[in-house]
């Protein structure tokens, strides 16, 4: 309590210096384990608790990790840090082991050397003079050699068993410092959390939010008022964690936060301009990311692999690579976690890393053309350009144009036995069907008949519709063009996409008998995956800073609007103060 006590204080005498400043325009948000004092006007930004569904982690790293269905931002980077963290301690307890291994070969070699060059005494008549001062001579090399190996043992000792360093962590855009707060109060491991803000207002709110939450938060967290980008360059590989969560585009931070990150560190990183990595402004995408995005039913998945290959672009300037952990599209946002390496030779690899897309304009086929590929030979490996184009100017389905796009990063995004990881993309099937407008048949029929083809299918966690299948497009037409043939579907015009691919008759005849594996994992454990949206007016809030009116209500809702305006018309509100309770993760 002396914590909040000190920072109530601190108000306190902000009133006595600035003026009239009343308790009542704070409000304590209680989020986790971590409280903040917010102030009613906008002038520090806060989101509330971002609600994902992720649903079915099964993956034996994240499984521990996520217990929960319903989880927050927050919640969902505390959990990747607590993964991260054991991880790591693996990781470093291996490379002590293998030090170790290699240490007492060493040493087990350096010993044994005297002995093997040992010359055999020249005869066994020598007179005791001689006989004593050899075994005395053997006596010192058997000494020295003992010396050398306690010698060695000790500077292996003092080496290998040095124990991991406190995790530090760099929350590159704080506002508030409730992210930060949360993460040195709920995960254990973290030394130091450094905050920045180049706002003045958000970097006080922060200091006083850190004495507001005692003992802890004030030994572990630290706010400095600083431009990110200047912090992070003059800091190279000083963190083992940057945290970028800014309002609108990461574009901007990502070249300095790469070479902020240590090696085999994490970065961890959220782009809110959907509108933009989703297609509505294609050449804003193309300055901010270098990647030219599609408008499609899988522009969400689209928007995480234009991030993704942007970071991994700015990581190759400085020989660095990256490797996804996890990455998740949820609401309004999407967020990515990776592992950041150094190696000139790694990097290399690139170019087989990222593709292009070709998306027919008529139907809802696409077509992946990889930016390189490699050459074996004996045991040299060479990296050429990739082979193209991948497809005709016309579509072999339909007949239509091709637009182009990308690149993307065609890599796996994560590693999740619910979604198949190395396919990037996926197709709707409502919208395969509105193509042929025919009615559709249901997922597990099409799943089914996708496996009875032999190939693999699996959901989206972008999309509850979404369909990812390593099926090639002229198969999945197939299997459509049979199912139209056992539900026929009203005469269409001729040059209608969905004319031209019923008119072609299908060389694979679909099984749709049910097939074992046609329930999503999900289904067969009866988990809900996709939820509604958990409240009403339910989105991205306003920028710090901007004056609330009449005009966003479809934002914030009519009560938080009314309430705003009336503290600006210097009403008194009904209540002095008021403690809101954040749901949050137990994890």
């Amino acid at each position: 309590m002396g914590g909040k006590n000190g920072a109530l204080e601190e108000v306190e005498q902000q009133k006595s210096k600035k003026g009239p400043v009343d308790l009542a325009d704070f409000t304590i948000i209680k989020e986790g384990e971590a409280e903040i004092l917010m102030l009613a006007k906008n002038e520090v930004f806060y989101n509330k608790a971002q609600h994902a569904v992720i649903a079915s982690y099964h993956n034996s790293v994240l499984s521990s990790a996520l217990p929960n269905i319903q989880v927050n931002n927050r919640d969902i980077s505390i959990a990747i840090l607590r993964t991260f963290i054991s991880k790591r301690k693996q990781e470093h307890e291996a490379s002590l082991s293998r030090k170790t291994r290699i240490a007492h070969k060493d040493t087990e070699d350096v010993s044994f050397e005297p002995v093997a060059k040992e010359e055999p005494l020249e005869s066994a008549k020598d007179d005791e003079k001689s006989n004593g001062d050899c075994e005395t001579t053997k006596g010192m090399s058997e000494d020295a050699s003992s010396n050398i190996s306690e010698e060695q043992d000790k500077e292996t000792e003092t080496s290998v068993q040095r124990e991991l360093k406190p995790l530090r962590v760099l929350e590159a855009l704080s506002a508030s410092g409730l992210r930060a707060l949360r993460y040195a109060c709920e995960v254990e491991g973290i030394g130091q959390v450094v905050a920045l803000d180049n706002d003045k207002a958000s970097v006080e709110a922060c200091r006083r939010n850190i004495k507001f939450n005692g003992s802890i938060a004030c030994a572990k967290v630290e706010s400095h008022l600083a431009d990110a980008r200047v912090y992070m360059l003059t800091h190279p590989k000083e963190f083992d964690v940057v945290d970028l969560d800014p309002y609108g585009s990461p574009s901007v931070f990502l070249d300095s936060a790469v070479q902020s990150v240590v090696d085999g560190g994490m970065l961890m990183c959220t782009a809110t301009d959907m509108a933009v990595l989703c297609g509505g402004n294609g050449e804003v995408c193309y300055s901010k990311y270098g990647s030219y995005p599609l408008r499609g039913k899988y522009c969400h998945e689209m928007a995480l692999r234009i991030l993704l290959a942007c970071i991994e672009s700015h990581a190759n300037r400085y020989k660095r690579y990256i490797v996804p952990v996890l990455s998740v599209q949820v609401d309004f946002y999407v967020r990515v976690f990776v592992r950041i390496y150094t190696s000139a030779s790694a990097m290399k690899n690139t170019p087989l890393k990222l593709s292009y897309v070709y998306q027919c304009t008529g139907c809802d086929s696409f077509h992946l053309q990889p930016i390189g590929r490699t050459v074996s030979k004996n045991n040299s490996v060479r990296y050429l350009p990739g082979f193209g184009p991948v497809v005709p100017q016309e579509c072999s389905d339909c007949g239509k144009k091709f637009n182009m796009g990308g690149p993307i990063w065609s890599a796996p995004i994560h590693d999740q036995e619910w979604e198949l990881p190395d396919i990037p993309l996926f197709l709707s099937l409502h919208n395969l069907c509105a193509t042929l407008k025919c009615t559709s048949p249901s997922a597990v029929i099409f799943r089914s008949a996708v496996l009875n083809a032999g190939y693999r299918i699996s959901g989206t966690h972008v999309n509850p519709l979404g369909l990812k299948s390593d099926a090639p497009m002229n198969v999945i037409w197939d299997i459509m063009r049979c199912w139209v043939k056992n539900h026929p579907v009203k005469a269409q015009p001729r040059d209608q996409p969905g004319s031209l691919i019923l008119a072609k008759e299908p060389e694979l005849q679909a099984n749709f008998t049910r097939a074992v594996a046609s329930l999503s994992k999900a289904q067969a454990k009866k988990v809900a995956r996709f939820l509604p949206n958990p409240e009403r007016n339910w989105g991205p809030k306003l920028r710090a800073g901007r004056q609330i009116s009449s005009k966003h209500v479809s934002l914030l809702g009519p009560q938080a609007v009314n309430v705003s305006m009336n503290r600006e018309e210097g009403e008194e509100p009904d209540a002095k103060r008021q403690k809101i309770e954040e749901p949050a993760s137990d994890s």
